[in-house]
């Protein structure tokens, strides 16, 4: 019983530290997810480009999509190169 318990707290463990290192983003021109090891940990998991491929300005955004495209440029852009 005792190593069941030591079992289920190591994998909840595992997976409450996989959710603050590992990411999920969409690429905006093909859309296939790529999933990535991000350089610091939040919470947030899946990441996309509200832009995509336009010529749109992070000024003409919603205030949402401001956001969105700030992560995706901090965890995405600046510490990957996209395929």
């Amino acid at each position: 019983m005792k190593r069941k318990i030591i079992i289920i707290l190591v994998f909840i463990t595992l997976g409450f530290f996989s959710k603050f290192w590992i990411g999920i983003y969409e690429h905006d021109e093909f859309s296939n997810r790529v999933i990535f090891i991000k350089h610091r940990p939040v919470w947030k998991t899946f990441f996309y480009s509200p832009r995509g491929m336009s010529d749109l300005k992070i000024s003409e955004m919603s205030v949402e999509n401001q956001v969105e495209q700030k992560f995706f440029n901090e965890f995405v852009l600046k510490n990957r190169e996209i395929e």
